[in-house]
């Protein structure tokens, strides 16, 4: 996908694209070569006119360098055909992008700098600072007089503007630092901007919101498939009017998808906001969301042993980026099989950030006095209590396991006799050995049994009572992917969903919510599984 800036560059056409060029070279021999995120920024001097250019370029962290470069370098060459003149553009492809703008559109400073273009600017038309009725034996002098006098206030001033620039920058700094919620600063802004789409281009991709092409309707509004100009298949998602994601909670969905770049999360490929209409639009997912195969007794065929390793595997990758990997450390706090969308090759990538938290890299939880999410992938100390963590993302991630598995819904029945908490009878299994007994029907004799069983294991660590009980992303990786590391044995989880199936009522009189705690009374936003919280407060 390429996006253009609409401005033109005034300077030189042929000088401004070398230049560009010559950047986007260097930020992508560094990303590739010298940062382990495959990740690099930098700014370079040009002319007066256009003073500084700004350049980014990036790789999924699961690329090799060389691979990363070769993928940066075939978009790269692209620049001079489809970007001269332009004083931005950005190219997206599946694994790699770049992007350059006259404007600084990154947070932080630049990996690298360079200096300006060998070929100097025309220079200026030289000041006579000679009095023109001076005798010719003075003049020397009194110009020498006047240089002597000229630099050091020159000079002076200079040195003043830098320290006080300097100063300014300082103080502004931590205060973004110390307060690692939703940011919807100018730079946050610009940083969307080349993904908006016009409402034509959208109206015209999905036959005008028809309803033969909704997929299906989100926690916030109705999905549907469409097809860009260049044949691009995408989904745009449409917030309805009366949705509870507002405008804030909207650019939280942007800012954070536009910023995040990994194979296991789903790509954000353009926004539209206008004619009061919100719609973000991303890569389309042929194979929809997991629920969608997973609890239809049909469909759950084409899943097999293979195809939900590979998924839990998947979801697993883009958790540990999310919570170790990324620069920006976020939690997702709804994650469940309507979140997590499979493309052509059943490859997972987790979706729907509107609910997700920035975390302080120097904190370990967080405490909320609104409990949004979903039930029955909520962790017991968020629930109750409102304290959220990346422990919160590892249970709700060992229910989806356990989901995987079972092909049962975690609390599915609404029946009153009937109703079983599926962590409850996971661990009655598990504990009497007859685990295999309630595995999904199409994996009976068709799954290699140890595998099973580890897998079902380590679903129950990530479901344990205590958050720090829960085994981090990185290691529950480290013991998927290992067939000689030893689990140790999980404790038995809370089961804070009863069999009553009267969810609302036994759960407000059993558990006070954070915001009955507070005594502010406010009930908790809960909701039975695949409803997802549409009622959100500031938080």
């Amino acid at each position: 996908m390429i996006l253009l800036n609409s401005q033109n560059v005034s300077s030189p056409v042929k000088a401004f694209d070398a230049a560009v060029t010559v950047l986007l070279n260097a930020t992508g021999d560094y990303a590739a070569a010298n940062s382990t995120r495959l990740f690099a920024t930098g700014e370079e001097a040009f002319n007066p006119t256009a003073p500084t250019i700004y350049g980014l370029t990036q790789c999924t962290p699961d690329m090799s360098p060389a691979d990363c470069r070769s993928c940066l370098g075939g978009i790269i060459s692209m620049m001079p055909q489809y970007l001269s003149g332009r004083q931005g553009g950005r190219v997206i492809r599946m694994r790699c992008n770049f992007r350059y703008e006259v404007y600084s559109f990154f947070s932080g400073g630049p990996s690298l700098r360079l200096p300006a273009p060998s070929t100097p600017a025309p220079a200026p038309s030289p000041i006579n600072v000679t009095p023109p009725a001076a005798p010719p034996g003075r003049s020397k002098n009194k110009t020498g007089v006047a240089v002597a006098i000229a630099l050091p206030i020159v000079a002076a001033v200079l040195a003043i503007s830098t320290v006080c620039i300097c100063f300014l920058w300082r103080r502004r700094r931590p205060s973004r630092e110390q307060t690692p919620s939703y940011s919807t600063n100018a730079e946050d802004i610009e940083s969307i901007d080349s993904l908006l789409l016009d409402i034509s281009t959208l109206r015209s991709a999905t036959d005008n919101f028809a309803e033969s092409n909704r997929l299906g309707e989100g926690g916030f509004g109705a999905v549907y498939k469409g097809i860009l100009p260049d044949g691009q298949e995408i989904a745009v998602k449409r917030l309805s009017q009366s949705s509870g994601q507002g405008m804030q909670e909207l650019k939280n969905e942007l800012v954070l998808v536009a910023k995040l770049q990994h194979k296991n999360l789903v790509r954000l490929v353009g926004v539209c906001l206008q004619e009061h209409e919100k719609l973000l639009v991303y890569e389309y997912m042929p194979n929809r969301s997991i629920d969608t195969i997973l609890f239809d007794p049909e469909k759950s065929k084409e899943l097999d042993w293979g195809k939900r390793v590979k998924i839990i595997n998947g979801i697993a990758r883009g958790l540990q980026y999310l919570h170790e990997d990324s620069q920006l450390k976020i939690i997702h706090r709804d994650l469940k099989p309507s979140n997590v969308l499979l493309d052509s090759d059943y490859t997972p990538k987790i979706s729907d950030f509107g609910l997700a938290r920035l975390f302080g890299g120097d904190r370990s939880r967080e405490i909320t006095s609104r409990v949004v999410g979903t039930y029955g992938y909520m962790s017991p100390e968020y629930a109750m209590r409102g304290h959220y963590s990346i422990k919160s993302d590892v249970f709700s991630f060992g229910v989806l396991i356990l989901e995987i598995l079972t092909g049962r819904r975690s609390s599915g029945s609404i029946n009153i006799e009937q109703s079983v908490d599926l962590l409850s009878l996971v661990w009655e299994h598990w504990t009497t050995g007859t685990i295999v007994e309630i595995m999904d029907p199409s994996l009976r004799g068709k799954a290699p049994a140890e595998q099973m069983l580890k897998c079902v294991h380590i679903g129950l660590l990530c479901v344990q009572d205590n958050p720090v009980d829960r085994p981090m992303m990185s290691t529950v990786n480290v013991m998927l992917s290992s067939g000689t590391v030893s689990l140790q044995a999980p404790l038995k989880p809370v089961f804070f969903i009863p069999k009553s199936g009267y969810y609302s009522t036994v759960y407000s009189e059993s558990y006070p919510t954070a915001s009955q705690s507070t005594g502010n009374g406010k009930s908790g936003a809960m909701s039975p599984n695949e409803v997802s919280i549409t009622e959100l407060e500031p938080r």
